[in-house]
Formats: C-alpha cells, structure tokens, sequence
C-alpha cells in the first residue's frame, strides 16, 4: 500500500526503503501487541498447551500449561505489514513471504500434532519434518534460480571476489540453508525468550548486508556483490523484527506464551533466505552464532555418546547443560544474547573488512 501511495500519487517519501521498512517495523509491532493477548486468551480456552518433553530439566514442568503456537500471530502479523508497506513486485518480496508462510504452516502442523496428542514427542517424526523442510528449501532455491535467475556465485568473508559458480548447484546449496537455519533456530527455542532475541540481531544483521546488496553506492564502496532489487527485502525484515519485539513483551520470562515450531521454523528460514540474498550464508555461522552454538552442542551430545558410550554435556542442547549446573534461566538467556550480539557486532564490521 505504501509503495502503491508513492508510485500512484507521487508520495516520495515510500520510495525508500528505509522509510518503509519504519513503517513495516511499527505495524508488526502493533499488531503483535494487540492480538498476542488474544491468541493467548483463545489457547488457554482451547487448552492448547506446550507440551512440555520429559529429557528436558524437571524445572521446565511448571511451564506445561503455557499456550504455545506464538508464531502464528508474529508471522501473520509480519505477512501483513509486508502486503501494507513493500513493494509487491519485486520477487525477492514474494519469495521472503513463501519462505515465512511455508515454513510457518509446517510448524503449525507440527506444533497441533503435539498438543492434540498431549505429547511433545507426537508431532511429526523428524524424518517427515526434514523431508518437508528440503522440499520446501529446494521449491525456493527454484524460485529464486529459475524464476528470479538470482546469481549464483558462491563468496566468503574478506574476499572480494566469488570463489566459483555454483551454477545448478545452488538449488541444493541453498536448501541446505535455509533447512539448517530452520533447525538451528527451532532448537535454540527452549528458554523464555532464548530465540527471540538473538533472532532480531540476526534479522537487523542481514537487513543491514540485504540493503547494502541491493544499493548500488554502497555495494561498491563496500566492495560487496550488487544483486538488484534484494534490498526491498529488507522492509520484511523490519516488519519482522517489529513483530517479534512484540511478542518478547509476552515471551520473556516468565513467558506467557511460547513461539512454538510455528515461529521457530519461519524464523530460521527466513534467516536463511536473507543470508542466501546477501551473499553471507558463510557469514550466517557468526549471525547465528547462539544457534550454532546450540546446534553443534546437539550433534557433539549425540556423536559422542553413541561412539564413546560417554555424554559431553549433563544435557543438550547446550542451554539444558547449564540449567543442570543450576544457573538461573535468566542468567543463562541474558548471556546468550550477549554473545549474540557481540558476534553480529563482529558480522557487521566484517563488512569493510575484503
């Protein structure tokens, strides 16, 4: 709509990105705020409740009736101030909202799985997840090399120039990204607020590299890989960190209502998406440091038990280790979001540095 006021009625002010990407911002925001209370009203009624895994620490227990599924309200209310304030034919916008919308909606099953059945471990079967997830990263890595024939050079950090060309490779390369983003972040989901806030560093992080992407000075200047019309992107990005403010006013601790497979699945992907935009899907391992972090702690947990017979961590992810050694949950959240920051902090300065 916005952009509509800027091309139709000579409003000049929506022709930048950054203006809309305000806008975007404030109207996730306020829709989050306003219809969170409701979800959360409706959830208690329908007693759609977070079933709560029984390998998580004992102390998570007295969380079992929060209302889950907090992702749906977000990720709508994110849908919707994308449709009022970016520009709707740029492709690189539909394909962020195939990305949010698609994966929201395989979490949603996931999460109504869980709470139908009562039982954390009753949702879809991680094979059946994984399947859906690299279907729907291989339809957008399609959409973007053959409908958008987005590039497909492959760049790292610190070096000015593509190492090679992925050619049809990067269909594959790209889910793969999307899909581990996907999980990191839907892993790290297990504390109040934990996700949340690591996640609006991470979106502010490749707002700021899709928008330099996209803007022909300061890709330059910058040294960066110029891809046309990506920085439009950044106005979802805007609207979804607006919206997940909104919701951290009901997920902090102690939260009121969790994000949910729903929220975490989205989110992930859609950070994979931006990162694959920018040209920093290497760069995305120091943005998604927490999740990294996280994910590895998983992986190194179940590695080493079924060679070595031994655990590494009292529990994984790394965030349940902590728990066991009786750090307080707010500890343990406020100083993973310290070491997010300070990594996107690093990711950003990164950009000057080729």
């Amino acid at each position: 709509m916005l952009y509509w006021f800027y091309r139709h009625l000579d409003i000049n002010l929506f022709q930048y990105i950054t203006v809309r990407a305000g806008f975007a911002f404030f109207i996730a925001f306020v829709f989050t705020i306003y219809l969170m209370p409701l979800f959360i009203s409706w959830a208690k009624t329908k007693k759609a409740s977070q079933p709560i895994n029984k390998f998580v620490p004992k102390a998570h227990l007295k969380k079992s009736n929060t209302p889950t599924m907090g992702g749906v309200v977000f990720i709508f209310s994110t849908v919707v101030a994308t449709l009022l304030s970016a520009n709707l034919s740029n492709l690189y916008i539909i394909g962020g909202l195939m990305t949010l919308v698609g994966f929201c909606a395989l979490g949603l099953g996931d999460d109504l799985g869980k709470v139908v059945s009562g039982n954390n471990l009753k949702g879809l079967t991680a094979r059946a997840k994984f399947a859906i997830q690299l279907l729907l990263g291989l339809g957008i890595g399609a959409f973007l090399l053959g409908i958008i024939g987005f590039n497909t050079e492959f760049y790292v950090p610190f070096v000015k120039f593509p190492l090679f060309d992925m050619q049809w490779g990067a269909v594959l390369f790209w889910a793969l990204v999307i899909v581990a983003a996907s999980n990191a972040v839907n892993l790290t989901d297990g504390l109040d607020g934990l996700a949340t806030v690591p996640s609006v560093f991470a979106l502010f992080s490749l707002g700021v590299i899709v928008y330099v992407t996209g803007n022909a000075v300061l890709s330059h200047y910058l040294l960066w890989p110029k891809v046309i019309g990506v920085g439009e992107v950044a106005v979802v990005a805007s609207a979804l960190i607006g919206a997940l403010i909104g919701f951290l006013w009901y997920n902090c601790n102690p939260a009121e209502v969790f994000m949910g497979d729903s929220g975490s699945l989205a989110v992930g992907a859609f950070l994979g998406y931006m990162a694959i935009l920018g040209k920093s899907e290497i760069l995305l391992i120091l943005i998604g440091a927490i999740f990294v972090i996280e994910t590895v702690s998983v992986i190194a947990q179940i590695g080493s038990y079924k060679l070595r017979g031994k655990r590494i961590f009292l529990m994984a992810p790394i965030h349940h280790h902590f728990e066991m050694k009786q750090w307080a949950e707010n500890k343990i959240i406020v100083r993973f979001w310290i070491i997010a920051f300070i990594a996107n902090l690093l990711a950003l300065i990164t950009l000057k540095i080729r």
